[in-house]
């Protein structure tokens, strides 16, 4: 599906997926800035639609004092910045209704987070701002029931709605991705595959999520091969020392070849029948 109303998205007619990705949080200006300009030139170079992500906020944390953020509208300027300067659109996620009013004001997408999927006043409120709104599937949702997810929006008068994978919980401590499930959300909306996240282990012991990093190609390449529409990767050029979900994030250094990698799947999946 094609995505609308979204400023800034450069190579939308380059027949590939696109790129959701950056960093969990907006750590600070340097690292932000650091991370949408390498990503850019990744996705400039392979023609790939490229909206960078970070959250300005993270309300959903496992311990009290895990880190939260810089500052919201700090954060949020720094989100503003990066599109201007690099004339990109940018995705940040809200959690609740006055953080709508607040974040639309510098992005250009508003996410819903999985949790807070069936949350209707939250969603109701993303969709009177017009922002394309992106909802992740909740962990404890099926790919049949975001249909309600995304009447939510569009009956509240907004057309521009996209829905995230980003697995299913199986068990207490484990994700899994049901490909089954894409052509079912894409009859809805346009679908994504949230590579990183689907390959968290959460609820540890040490209160620290975990991850699976070394999957995340499996993850992807499995998605293009379903053909996703698009693709929702957290990197950071030093994933280990990084103040939010470290654990399953992506090392900057090994976007290029990943995504270089998954453009040549989608020409050969784009060459059948």
């Amino acid at each position: 599906m094609e995505l609308k109303n979204i400023p800034k998205l450069k190579h939308s007619r380059s027949n590939s997926f696109f790129l959701i990705a950056g960093p969990c949080a907006i750590e600070g200006d340097e690292m932000a800035n650091r991370i949408a300009k390498e990503i850019l030139a990744i996705t400039n170079k392979l023609e790939i639609p490229f909206i960078f992500k970070g959250s300005f906020k993270k309300a959903n944390r496992s311990k009290l004092d895990s880190f939260t953020g810089i500052g919201d509208e700090k954060a949020l300027t720094i989100l503003k910045n990066i599109s201007d300067s690099y004339n990109i659109p940018t995705l940040t996620d809200v959690h609740q209704i006055s953080d709508v009013a607040l974040a639309s004001k510098y992005v250009d997408v508003l996410q819903i987070p999985a949790f807070l999927a069936r949350q209707t006043d939250l969603l109701v409120a993303a969709a009177e701002t017009g922002k394309t709104i992106n909802i992740k599937k909740g962990q404890f949702m099926s790919p049949e029931s975001m249909k309600h997810a995304v009447e939510k929006i569009t009956t509240s008068g907004n057309e521009n709605v996209m829905i995230t994978d980003r697995g299913t919980m199986f068990g207490y401590q484990d994700m899994v991705v049901d490909f089954r499930g894409i052509p079912t959300m894409q009859d809805v909306a346009t679908t994504v595959l949230d590579v990183t996240h689907s390959l968290q282990k959460p609820n540890q012991l040490s209160g620290v999520t975990g991850g699976l990093p070394k999957m995340i190609e499996t993850i992807a390449r499995a998605g293009i091969v379903n053909n996703v529409d698009g693709i929702f990767i957290e990197t950071h050029f030093d994933p280990k020392n990084a103040k939010s979900d470290g654990a399953n994030m992506l090392n900057l250094d090994n976007l290029e070849k990943l995504l270089t990698n998954l453009v040549k799947i989608r020409r050969t999946i784009n060459k059948l029948d």
